[in-house]
């Protein structure tokens, strides 16, 4: 058996028999589900009704506030407004809306006060204001003699055909759909490099903080422990990976058999919903939506991110390594990890803020070539389906870098790993690499 392999396989023997390996192992997968429920159960359970008092001294606006689940509206205009304002003090109201009297329903857009002690949030303020607007909208076309009932008669509603270039129906949302897709596989590529990477730089620490190191490194060279390290450590990250995937899916399934009639059922059925489940429009659009999935290039994707999760991994993991031989504890790692996780961030934003609206642009392309970044992008790219050409340099380069950052980080390694009692600089990593 060769070197290599004996340390891979110490590395990943460690790793695993570890207790607090095992215990999170097991542990995770019930604490995410966990979680999971509880904010599901969370988000079915129904906001604190608002009580919610009007003052309208015109008499003009005081119905046009529909109560609902969330708000309770009361008019109170016959009692005078400073002895509202003393019951907002005193928290027996949420909030009260005053419309002071004024000569003509013009004055009302600029002097409308909404009082309360906590500011409302902003999708309130915004609901507020178009009802009034409505209001008075309508008034001024009554004011100038339109009638209203054809206004709205006329009104027309566009719902846009989308078909595709060769003549098929397609569907909205798409590229949404298509960006959720890769984002997931893009997220966990990154989740999984800087957890284990992390790994990677403790266990580095650990064998140099103990001086185990200069044991080992008189009988192996330091690439050939450096390379076992970051490979044993994926293993057991890979199979830890695996045995929370099936954990989480078994305990999800089993938890939304439990209590997800409980938690998705409605308290009461309305004539609103029963009109919406008689609906036909999301039954007719639904086969589009499974045809537009199953077209979508899914063998591509899953053999993509096999490819680029090893890659990213040990491209990462390399900096990982040679940073916890620089350095003597995490502590004075941190100045060192910043510069490795930022292109990791940037993947993800530029991954959900260009490449939704612009998949083939030249942001979304470079950024999915460029090998610090490229496993997240271009997993986000594949689903708006990407040339071949562009996979095969995007994968060439990522691979490349890798060799290129192992040896990088190799004469870090081998400078670091026998140096204590020191914290490197950036300009003491620089004469590391002459040596």
């Amino acid at each position: 058996m060769s070197v290599l392999s004996l340390i891979i396989k110490r590395e990943f023997i460690a790793k695993v028999r570890n207790k607090s390996f095992i215990v999170m192992t097991f542990l995770s997968p019930l604490l995410f589900v966990g979680i999971a429920v509880f904010v599901g159960y969370l988000a079915s359970m129904k906001a604190d009704l608002k009580r919610i008092v009007i003052h309208d001294a015109s008499g003009y606006f005081v119905n046009e506030f529909k109560n609902d689940a969330e708000f309770s509206y009361h008019d109170l205009s016959k009692i005078d407004v400073n002895f509202l304002k003393d019951s907002i003090i005193n928290e027996r109201y949420e909030g009260l809306i005053y419309f002071p009297k004024v000569d003509s329903l013009s004055q009302v857009q600029k002097n409308v006060q909404y009082i309360s002690n906590d500011s409302p949030s902003i999708d309130y303020i915004i609901d507020l204001e178009e009802i009034i607007a409505k209001k008075l909208t309508q008034a001024n076309y009554e004011k100038i003699g339109l009638d209203t009932l054809k206004i709205n008669n006329a009104k027309a509603e566009v719902d846009i055909i989308l078909k595709k270039s060769t003549g098929e129906d397609t569907v909205k949302g798409l590229n949404e759909i298509k960006l959720f897709l890769g984002g997931i596989f893009g997220y966990l590529i990154m989740m999984f490099i800087v957890i284990y990477g992390n790994f990677v730089m403790r266990s580095v620490i650990e064998e140099k903080t103990n001086r185990i190191i200069e044991i080992i490194i008189s009988s192996v060279k330091p690439f050939q422990l450096m390379m076992g390290k970051i490979i044993g450590n994926s293993l057991a990250g890979i199979l830890q990976f695996l045995i929370w995937t099936i954990l989480g899916l078994v305990l999800f399934f089993v938890f939304s058999s439990l209590f997800g009639m409980q938690m998705g059922a409605p308290a009461t059925v309305t004539p609103e919903m029963v009109a919406s489940a008689n609906s036909s429009s999301f039954a007719e659009k639904l086969p589009l939506y499974i045809n537009e999935f199953k077209e979508l290039p899914l063998a591509t994707l899953l053999i993509s991110f096999v490819i680029y999760f090893i890659g990213g991994f040990f491209l990462y993991s390399s900096f990982y390594a040679a940073i916890g031989a620089a350095v003597d504890n995490e502590t004075d790692s941190q100045q060192f990890l910043l510069p490795i996780i930022l292109p990791l961030i940037l993947g993800v934003y530029i991954g959900f803020f260009t490449v939704l609206n612009d998949p083939h642009g030249t942001v979304a392309t470079v950024f999915s070539i460029i090998p610090l970044t490229s496993p997240i992008v271009m997993l986000m790219r594949i689903p708006f389906g990407v040339p071949w050409w562009q996979l095969v340099i995007s994968m060439v380069l990522l691979y490349a870098t890798f060799l290129f950052v192992v040896w990088f980080a190799a004469k870090i390694y081998r400078v670091g790993i026998l140096m204590y009692g020191k914290k490197p600089s950036w300009k003491e990593l620089y004469k590391w690499l002459k040596y």
